[in-house]
């Protein structure tokens, strides 16, 4: 079975530059990680773009949307920055679950718009999407990019229809991860302090 890899960005992917002292992209690194993986599952890396995820904007939320929405793959595995994970994987999870609304037939305009909502959501439905990403950049070598990313391809093909976060071997459903801070791990809502 072939799946799709989705790469938006994220520490994952950043670089240093040692004369600026700062960190960047500039290539994806999922296929080299595949290789030093010795995957062998049937994978189409699709590169969307290089964002750290403080920086992405509901336009690119709705892409990574999009991309899954018409990916032929029914198991998606997405790379994303670790900051705002979350918030991309919840969006992605009500989409998963909208429901159209039952067509009023005196409006053919809303008829044909209700219609191609209803086309958009037949195709996300069915389908396992793991979002994942690291800490440590990949190019650090103490990176838990590789094994997230091996994680997240066990996860995307064991795991029933819906939304994930998978990191540190833990996996989280959309609606009740969220990013620790303090501690920088992942954890369930149950976990989440109340202010």
């Amino acid at each position: 079975m072939k799946l799709r890899i989705i790469v938006t960005g994220g520490t994952f992917d950043k670089e240093y530059n040692e004369l600026s002292g700062e960190l960047f992209f500039k290539d994806t690194h999922v296929l080299e990680m595949l290789t030093l993986g010795r995957n062998r599952t049937d994978v189409t890396v699709q590169t969307l773009f290089m964002k750290d995820s403080l920086h992405l904007t509901d336009t690119d939320r709705q892409q990574i949307a999009a991309a899954c929405i018409s990916a032929p793959e029914s198991q998606i595995v997405i790379t994303h920055g670790t900051d705002t994970m979350a918030e991309t994987a919840r969006l992605l999870d009500e989409k998963l679950n909208e429901k159209a609304e039952k067509p009023d037939r005196s409006n053919e305009q809303l008829d044909d718009s209700i219609a191609k909502l209803e086309r958009k959501i037949e195709k996300l439905n069915g389908k396992t999407i793991v979002l994942t990403g690291a800490m440590v950049p990949y190019k650090f070598g103490s990176s838990d990019g590789l094994f997230n990313l091996g994680s997240a391809l066990a996860f995307v093909q064991t795991l029933s229809p819906g939304v994930y976060v998978a990191m540190n071997g833990r996996c989280f459903p959309a609606a009740t991860v969220w990013k620790n801070k303090s501690s920088g791990f992942f954890e369930a809502a149950e976990q989440q302090p109340i202010d």
